[in-house]
């Protein structure tokens, strides 16, 4: 058996090693490495009697026992109560394109650890994940597993990540590691709007373009928990999986478990490198081919859905140049209001007397696909699913249910929950040509009852009825809407075609949340809409451009009332939806660079890029004292190739190298100013 396994990619080296202990040891997490043979574990001892060699070692994916008192990557409870691990390293097997599977045995306890590699290697990224192995005749009852344990060898990182709530999801934050523990967690049975289910750790010094960083996402749509862990003995590690905290994981005798993947990279050129390498593997997670534009129903209409209504908005939607008109909240069942029919998914015989195909031929003919909004694990209590199936909603044997939104949430551990899901919602897309799910999810979970695993296998049931309408259905998108952004993240993308990041539509707000999004997940991926002003949720005034070239920065909708805005708005309107059409390639599928502002006023600024075209959106919320330009330097170009553009009324012929070193000035005007410059290679 080797010794020192080493996972290379073009330009990192990731690399464990058993040491003379016995103890698999994390060595190298970094910059390539190609001497393999100098990749040893280094040299440790016991420092005294309370700084013992387990709970100093950087041990790769440490089990709960013994003098180890770090956080570790699993925890169980054995059959007699026993809960101390000894496993020890038993083999290994290389598998094609350098995939690794490292196994770990306890003979004792009956368990068998695997934890697996698989190199991205034109990514310069690593997936890891664990498979935990009953081979007792016993249960044995796992109360923590990790996907992984990831060790870099710096103190005092600057660790960052998003924080939020409901309508203010992804805000980027930044914060020093140090002596205290550092954790994130999500108890909701999302991955929640406070905190995404990932880490970013830099070096002091690191920025958009230079500087280390180590980052990594965990593949999972449920609880989650990360914990970042300066060592006192040297160094950070960080723990991420499954939520621990009211979660349980049986395995039966002969069972198994699988965790999550992780996806994790490093990069020595800062911020900006990893975004773009973590978009470029999030898009291969996606379908192919571009998102359209759609328009929604919901702003114009409310829950005062009818045939009449819907199709006069589908002629307006389709005069701006939309694609896809999506039906929102209130066709269905006896839907009035909030505390009305949810979970009765049949179409409303009041609102469409002939069903749903007049409409939806009505949209076909005008040349748009059409989309309709589900929300399909939660009931009403006021709805037929609810008097026939009270048993199906998650409920404590002491209490009733309580509800949220005026909503109870389905148990998708249950199969027959799971099976009349999949069924409604199957024979909801083959009586109707429908090419796109809008699903939404507008509570949390809670009172589930005593059984712990019921936290897991809900988000088990979600993924399998997921994929099963996929499987039926492979040309419907499906979008993911979580009360906003409550469900974003890469199992996620996995699984759905669109993220709704936010409710909050307003676009001064939506530069922050956007921004955030962008840290680790693709452009392609985030709904953005064009919506009424003044905005329903902050009151805030905005000119019809701005709206519209902040929304232009990611999949592009429509929400706006049509039948409100004047023929000057809805030809405005148009325009800015045919410019987006010409875009689309580069601002779908291209590289997105959020570029450095030298400007006492407070200019944002990003470019997004494929070899023969950038686009350059330029936004000044408010003019300051001075009413001072900005020095714009492009990235990502080729320094020998001849690119043209126009800035402030001047065309210009600049070098890639000009365009990137020196740069041009942009100066705008006023409060909400904002304009879009497009840079053509010529040569």
């Amino acid at each position: 058996m080797n010794r020192t396994w080493a996972l290379q990619t073009p330009t990192t080296t990731y690399a464990v090693a058993c040491d003379e202990r016995g103890l698999l040891r994390s060595v190298h997490w970094g910059g390539r490495i190609d001497a393999v043979d100098d990749l040893t574990p280094g040299q440790l001892w016991d420092l005294s009697t309370n700084d013992l060699y387990a709970d100093i070692a950087e041990e790769e994916f440490p089990l709960h026992g013994g003098f180890r008192y770090k956080e570790v990557g699993l925890r169980a409870v054995l059959a007699d109560g026993t809960r101390e691990l000894r496993p020890v390293v038993a083999g290994d097997t290389w598998h094609e394109r350098g995939h690794l599977t490292i196994r770990c045995i306890d003979e004792d306890a009956g368990l068998t650890i695997d934890l697996y590699y698989r190199i991205v290697g034109d990514l310069d990224l690593i997936e890891r994940w664990v498979v935990v192995s009953n081979t007792s005749q016993d249960r044995i009852l796992l109360e923590r597993i990790a996907s992984a344990q990831f060790h870099i060898p710096f103190d005092d990182l600057r660790f960052s990540n998003v924080s939020g709530l409901w309508a203010a999801e992804f805000q980027p934050f930044t914060q020093p590691t140090g002596p205290a523990k550092l954790r994130l967690d999500s108890r909701k049975g999302v991955s929640d709007h406070r905190h995404n289910p990932s880490f970013i750790l830099a070096g002091p010094d690191t920025t958009e373009t230079a500087g280390p960083v180590w980052f990594g996402a965990l593949a999972h749509p449920g609880n989650f928990f990360l914990t970042v862990e300066q060592s006192q003995y040297g160094g950070t590690s960080v723990t991420i999986g499954i939520g621990e905290d009211d979660c349980a994981v049986t395995l039966e005798p002969g069972g198994s478990f699988t965790t999550p993947p992780v996806v994790a990279g490093y990069t020595r050129q800062g911020y900006g490198r990893m975004s773009t390498t973590a978009h470029a593997y999030g898009r291969r997670l996606m379908r192919p081919g571009p998102r359209p534009v759609l328009y929604n129903s919901w702003e114009a209409a409310g829950f005062d859905v009818t045939d009449d209504g819907q199709r006069e908005l589908a002629t307006r939607a389709r005069a701006i140049g939309a694609e896809l008109f999506v039906v929102d909240d209130g066709w269905f069942g006896r839907r009035g209001q909030e505390a009305d029919g949810l979970g009765d998914w049949w179409v409303s015989p009041e609102k469409f007397p002939r069903g749903l195909a007049p409409l939806v031929a009505h949209v076909n003919r005008l040349g748009m696909a059409f989309g309709i909004w589900v929300e399909p694990e939660m009931v009403s209590p006021n709805s037929d699913l609810y008097a026939a199936h009270p048993d199906w909603v998650h409920r404590d044997a002491r209490h009733d249910p309580e509800t949220s939104r005026d909503q109870l949430v389905l148990d998708l551990s249950r199969p027959d929950v799971r099976d009349h899901i999949f069924s409604v919602l199957d024979g909801l897309l083959s009586e109707n040509a429908i090419a796109y799910l809008k699903w939404d999810a507008n509570r949390p979970m809670a009172q589930v009852g005593p059984d712990r695993a019921v936290w897991w296998e809900h988000t088990a049931g979600l993924v399998a009825v997921v994929r099963r309408l996929r499987e039926a259905h492979p040309e419907v998108l499906i979008e993911a809407c979580a009360s906003g952004g409550g469900r974003v993240d890469l199992g996620t993308l996995g699984l759905f075609d669109d993220f709704w990041p936010s409710d909050n539509t307003d676009a001064l707000d939506r530069l922050t949340i956007q921004r955030g999004y962008s840290m680790l997940h693709p452009t392609k991926a985030m709904r953005a809409w064009i919506t009424d002003s003044p905005n329903f949720l902050t009151q805030r005034d905005i000119p019809l451009r701005f709206r519209a070239h902040v929304a232009m920065m990611g999949s592009l909708g429509v929400g706006a009332d049509l039948s409100s805005m004047t023929e000057t708005e809805l030809a405005e309107l148009g325009v800015y939806i045919d410019q987006y059409k010409t875009w689309r390639p580069v601002i779908q599928e291209g590289a997105l660079h959020r570029l450095d502002n030298p400007s006492p006023n407070a200019y944002q600024l990003y470019q997004f890029s494929v070899p023969e075209r950038s686009l350059v959106f330029v936004f000044l919320p408010a003019s300051r004292i001075g009413r001072r330009g900005t020095r714009v330097r492009l990235r990502g170009l080729e320094p020998d190739s001849r690119y043209r553009f126009t800035a402030n009324w001047v065309e210009h012929d600049r070098s890639g190298a000009w365009l990137m070193e020196h740069g041009f000035d942009v100066w705008l005007q006023g409060d909400y100013a904002s304009d879009v410059i497009v840079v053509d290679r010529i040569s």
